[in-house]
């Protein structure tokens, strides 16, 4: 017996220009549910601040829940962390309890229209162009990709660790 049409079928994530903040917040959604299930090894997200992610949602985090393991790896790259910490305290929790597969780094000594806005892995990738308006590339294009992740990684490199896994008192 055959399964019915769309049943256990990859879902393949959208490419090119798209735009609204909805779409936007689906295509995270949509990013993370697909790299639980096709177990990407490495991931970055980036954003000035996180803002407007929908990162402390339940199904978001159940998503990067069931993504993590071993050999897994994320990187979260913002000029401030503030934000996050305050609007998204599921994605904080899930961060502590991962720390092992998470860096995190600040770019504060950038703009942040220096700090891209994007979600990065080995085979898809996108970036949102215009952060007012929404405007955003999603691709599988290899040029696009190593572009994409060359400016990321001349951010990091311009970052400093932050985002601790937990924060010591006094």
């Amino acid at each position: 017996m055959e399964p019915e049409h769309g049943v256990n079928e990859p879902v393949a994530l959208p490419v090119g220009r798209l735009q609204g903040r909805q779409v936007f917040v689906d295509l995270v959604r949509q990013a993370l549910a697909c790299a639980a299930r096709e177990r990407w090894g490495h991931i970055v997200l980036s954003d000035p601040d996180f803002a407007d992610w929908p990162l402390g949602e339940r199904a978001v985090v159940d998503s990067l829940q069931a993504w993590a393991g071993r050999g897994r790896h994320i990187r979260f790259m913002a000029r401030d962390f503030g934000c996050l910490r305050e609007t998204h305290p599921r994605l904080v929790q899930w961060r502590t309890t991962w720390a092992h597969l998470v860096e995190a780094h600040a770019c504060r000594g950038l703009s942040g229209g220096d700090v891209p806005s994007a979600i990065w892995s080995p085979g898809w990738t996108m970036e949102r162009l215009d952060i007012d308006r929404c405007t955003l590339v999603a691709s599988t294009e290899p040029e696009r990709r190593t572009q994409l992740h060359e400016r990321l990684q001349a951010c990091w490199q311009q970052g400093s660790p932050s985002f601790a896994a937990t924060t010591l008192g006094l």
